[in-house]
């Protein structure tokens, strides 16, 4: 695996060295310093700003809506933060106290060394952790990309603490394992999760040209939104802020290379039984969309809900789809 990624790394060296020939030093190397949260994240109608501490890490979070409503907690995923959830919040606030955490390493959220500490049981003792410091027993998770495979685990290792799961672009771990080893395509897809064990380059692609990497996200015609207009400049640069953030792009890779690192054991019962919803756009590039059959074997209670013509950010590519989606499964009597 570290022959083929040492491969993948040398060719991504060579595509770096193109970009700084035709593109310039002063492009490759631009980083702009952002010291204060742009004035998106500021919105007050997204909720209000705060931190916990749990286990051994500093987390920010937003949250809204009433303490005495049920909790409903968003994990974001790669290369996001708290504020890929801006649409959710403000639908949901009214019905359920609602708070998106930036997981640990990710933009406020505290940045801790070594890549040990970005492992699954790290970042799941961080789920529970923050029910807990919520004041809360159990929660409504909704969670996509990263967060989302965080989720599933969470949800099978403590199924007492989530109502409901949702999930969105994201496969159950298990069975992602399961086509990943036996599709080729699904290989070619997963390419960076192989180069972002190479030190220090992947670092370098995220940052180069003042993190243009997370504009392509979410702006390209490969892996972008294909309602562009619900990502603005001033979106974008709420995510720049994120992942500029001192170590928060080392954290964000640290999380691939300890789940090559540190795999997880394999489980005798890998079965999520609360009842779950997973959500699909249909135009991911991130995953080959024959992953989603076979889902029903390591989820008791599933619903698979598939957005045509969104891609892999689901979420903020078709939010009133998404959330009409949301409201269904949890129930009109909210």
């Amino acid at each position: 695996m570290y022959a083929l990624a040492s491969v993948i790394g040398v060719l991504i060296l060579i595509v770096t060295a193109f970009s700084i020939i035709f593109k310039g030093p002063r492009w490759y190397f631009k980083r702009n310093v952002r010291n204060s949260r742009p004035e998106c994240m500021e919105d007050a109608s997204l909720g209000s700003h705060g931190f916990l501490r749990t286990q051994d890490v500093r987390l920010h979070y937003v949250a809204a809506g009433s303490c005495s409503k049920p909790l409903m907690l968003f994990l974001h995923g790669f290369p996001e933060c708290w504020y890929s959830w801006r649409y959710q919040l403000k639908e949901f606030k009214k019905d359920y106290r609602v708070v998106a955490v930036d997981m640990r390493g990710y933009c406020e959220s505290e940045v801790l060394s070594g890549i040990h500490n970005y492992k699954m049981s790290k970042l799941v003792g961080d789920v529970k952790g923050v029910i807990e410091a919520l004041g809360y027993s159990s929660c409504v998770l909704v969670a996509h990309d990263w967060g989302g495979l965080v989720a599933w685990t969470f949800a099978m290792d403590y199924p007492d603490l989530v109502d409901k799961l949702i999930c969105m672009n994201v496969p159950h771990p298990d069975r992602f394992n399961e086509h990943y080893y036996d599709n080729i395509r699904q290989k070619f897809m997963s390419w960076y999760m192989l180069f972002f064990q190479v030190p220090v380059l992947p670092e370098m692609m995220i940052s180069a040209g003042d993190y243009d990497f997370v504009k392509a996200c979410y702006k390209n015609d490969q892996m972008g939104l294909r309602n562009k207009q619900n990502v603005t400049d001033d979106d974008v640069e709420a995510f720049k802020f994120a992942a500029s953030q001192p170590g928060s792009s080392s954290a964000a890779i640290n999380y691939y290379r300890a789940l090559w690192r540190y795999p997880a054991e394999p489980r005798h019962n890998p079965v999520v039984t609360s009842p779950s919803l997973l959500i699909w756009g249909e135009e991911d590039k991130a995953f080959d969309k024959d992953i989603l059959p076979g889902h029903n074997k390591f989820v008791k209670d599933l619903t698979l809900k598939k957005v045509s013509g969104a891609s892999h950010f689901v979420q903020q590519d078709e939010p009133v789809i998404v959330n009409i989606i949301m409201r269904e499964f949890l129930g009109s009597s909210e």
